[in-house]
């Protein structure tokens, strides 16, 4: 009989291995399984004993498909009542298409048609469909052209062993468990009472597993149903007499049982499920688990040495990579501490974590689990594989001015060259112009991707803003830290700043996240000057300090324009913009932003320059909501004129505060649309956006006078760096600029 054994993907090696244990010897692994020739005895076996397949499929029959009904005909040549008879229920699964079968319901149907026909014309009845609990499960799959029809035998998919209700998170199929147990050699040891353990053990899945295997007991025992049960060729004294043999061996190898399994999780609650497991796998007497930590790992007395194996959380799934750092920096020190001699196994996903761990893996496999590509890093425990020093992130190199470290002297002149150059040449215009804040540096040189944001306070106070820019993947990584760490010992001396006054933060680019996803939390802070105005900064928190430095010459800019205007400013953030406005005498400023923190930020900037009353208003709202709703305020007669507009908003926001998504890319015509009907006839609007790659629409250059603006809109400090945002100014047509 030609069978196809399906398999997890990335597997079929494995299986190809373990049924080569099992006396198959003619497989040829291929996608998700291995493909054999073998005879009924032998696929009882796989069914009975393979601790690594999901399904065994006996092939009936198979065709080239050139036209739709080439899939009725290849089904309709089977003898199905040498299958099975007209009383039992069957089901019909298809997968794979192409030009004639472009949908897997219709090559069901086809092959679900062939067989009511055929029982109608030779028995004059029909067996009924049950897609839910059939008695006869046939599979059909068509690939590059070619049609196999299969009756799968194992019923419910073979890594079910029945013992596992309730399940942990992120649990691991029975069947991938023991897949990654032969792969971490626990079939070699355990046959010399070596000990088991996951300290991250879940809902026990890996200790079950591994008991059953020491025990030499088969997976398939415990079954009760099975895809074969109702097939017309099943031999029950074949069956029959494989499961006798099975039995006896389990007997023998519970009888021998000699190995300690042992498993710990911090959750109280999913131990309780694994123990639940534990009874229904009738394995209580074997199998010890208990609540316990990473932290608190430790050796119990008299445990043999043999192998620790387990699947902590990965990062994409039970939480971020950064908290989980730690974790699997403790899981390393207790490999070091309890388990020298022991071989060990870490399933994961995460580079980064996988390095964290601080050892020296000596084989690592790939697989998939779910959607993931994951990793099983195998690990000989002795201290020549331990590393040294441990692996730190780049965000720890960040936090921590002890490793700031200059490796190339070269190197590191040059910026300490180009820093005093910059502060020189800034420091007297700043001055001069009434400017406490400024950008010392913007990747002046490409060695060193950085952003450097001098403040200084009220008291004379010095601090650091530095901006990491995330170096892409395909720059080394040690390469990327050791520059990173130079720049920072190099930044901190030149510029004789305490490394307390120094932050550091890294930017990336974020697809599909809000500009605002975390909002500043306000802490201490101090005053900075600008142009006259006092205001509010905190740069110990998040990417953002309160104030964007890039708008300095549009605030002044709007200053100067705003005596006796109204102003309205959209997106306003703390609302900086509309501080200048109302310093520079407008009659009216209106802010509006979704953030009730960024406008209780705003209101202390007008406070500290004694500014207060009716004519300073903060609304807090969705600035396209409130622009809809200000325009049909507009069109019923109640008019909303504004002489200032300005609008800098997020690039993209899917904030909780808000319906839907915005983009500026997609709605800003809408947006400056809407705002030009609420400017008054000879009134400006500035539209601003960060968007590297924004276009203007062209309705809006064809229906206002449009001038770009960015040239003017950037200060000295940011000359060197024309693509840090887009400017431009906007105007009815009847008016002039």
């Amino acid at each position: 009989m030609n069978v196809f054994v399906s398999c997890p993907r990335g597997m079929q090696y494995l299986l190809e291995k373990e049924l080569n244990t099992l006396g198959l010897m003619s497989c040829k692994p291929v996608s998700a399984g291995v493909e054999l020739s073998a005879e009924l005895d032998q696929v009882y076996t796989i069914l009975l004993w393979s601790r690594i397949a999901n399904r065994v499929f006996v092939e009936l029959a198979s065709g080239k498909i050139d036209k739709a009904e080439d899939v009725y005909s290849h089904a309709a040549r089977i003898p199905w009542q040498s299958h099975f008879g007209v009383d039992n229920t069957f089901s019909v699964n298809f997968s794979g298409t192409n030009k004639h079968i472009t949908n897997s319901a219709f090559g069901a149907l086809k092959v679900k048609d062939a067989i009511v026909d055929y029982f109608r014309d030779v028995v004059g009845e029909r067996p009924n469909v049950d897609k839910d609990n059939p008695q006869i499960r046939v599979a059909a799959k068509l690939s590059k052209g070619v049609l196999s029809i299969s009756l799968d035998l194992s019923g419910e998919s073979l890594h079910k062993r029945g013992y596992r209700i309730d399940k942990g998170a992120a649990p691991l199929r029975e069947n991938v468990a023991a897949a990654l147990l032969m792969q971490a050699g626990w079939g070699d040891v355990c046959s010399d009472n070596a000990s088991f353990l996951d300290p991250m053990c879940g809902s026990g899945t890996f200790c079950i597993e591994a008991a059953l295997m020491a025990m030499d007991c088969a997976p398939g025992l415990s079954r009760e149903e099975w895809g074969f049960d109702y097939w017309v060729k099943h031999d029950s004294r074949k069956w029959g007499a494989l499961v006798a043999s099975a039995n006896e061996r389990a007997t023998t190898g519970r009888e021998a049982f000699n190995n300690k399994i042992i498993g710990y999780d911090a959750d109280a609650r999913v131990i309780s499920v694994a123990w639940e497991n534990i009874k229904r796998a009738g394995l209580h007497e074997f199998i010890h688990v208990e609540k316990k930590s990473v932290s608190d790992l430790e050796l119990p007395p008299n445990v043999e040495k043999g192998l620790l194996l387990t699947n902590p959380p990965y990062g994409e799934r039970l939480g971020e990579v950064e908290t989980l750092m730690a974790l699997y920096r403790d899981l390393g020190d207790k490999f070091d501490e309890y388990f020298h001699g022991w071989k060990a196994g870490v399933f994961t996903s995460n580079e980064k974590l996988e390095k964290a761990l601080g050892w020296r893996y000596f084989k690592r496999y790939k697989f998939v689990n779910g959607a993931l590509d994951v990793a099983l890093l195998l690990f000989d425990l002795n201290a020549d594989n331990r590393f040294k020093t441990p692996w730190l992130s780049s965000q720890e190199y960040l936090q921590n001015p002890s490793l700031w470290r200059v490796a190339n002297q070269e190197r590191a002149a040059m910026l300490a060259n180009r820093l005093k150059k910059n502060q020189k040449q800034f420091s007297k215009w700043a001055a001069k112009n009434d400017i406490s804040c400024y950008r010392l540096y913007d990747a002046d040189m490409p060695e060193f991707a950085f952003a450097i944001d001098r403040y200084e306070s009220e008291q004379g106070e010095v601090y650091l803003y530095i901006q990491e820019y995330a170096p892409p993947k395909s720059v080394n990584e040690r390469a990327s830290l050791e520059r990173l760490s130079e720049g920072l010992k190099t930044i901190a001396d030149t510029c004789e700043v305490s490394v307390n006054q120094i932050f550091v933060k890294q930017r990336s680019v974020k697809k599909g996240v809000s500009q605002y996803e975390k909002e500043h939390v306000e802490g201490e802070g101090f005053v900075v000057r600008e142009n006259g105005a006092r205001i509010k900064v905190n740069i110990g928190r998040y990417l953002d300090t309160g104030l964007f430095l890039d708008h300095r010459a549009i605030r002044r800019w709007i200053k100067a324009e705003s005596k006796g205007k109204k102003v309205l400013n959209l997106f306003s953030y703390t609302s900086v913009v509309s501080l200048h406005a109302a310093l520079g005498g407008a009659c009216s400023v209106l802010s509006v932003d979704m953030s009730q923190t960024y406008l209780r930020w705003a209101e202390k900037n007008f406070a500290l320059n004694k500014l207060k009353g009716g004519n300073y208003k903060f609304e807090r709202a969705n600035c396209m909501e409130w622009l809809e709703n200000a325009v049909s305020e507009n069109e019923s007669g109640n008019e909303n004129q504004y002489d200032l507009i300005f609008i800098d908003p997020p690039s993209f926001s899917n904030s909780k505060r808000m319906e839907g998504v915005f983009d500026v890319q997609a709605d800003h015509k809408f947006l400056i649309e809407s705002a030009m009907s609420l400017l008054s006839e000879d009134g400006k609007l500035v539209f601003s956006t960060n968007l590297r790659k924004f276009k203007l629409d062209v309705s809006i250059e064809n229906g206002f006078e449009v001038v770009d603006f960015t040239r003017k809109s950037l200060d000295k400090d940011f000359e060197r760096n024309q693509k840090i945002h887009k400017c431009w100014l906007i105007t009815h047509e009847s008016s002039r600029t």
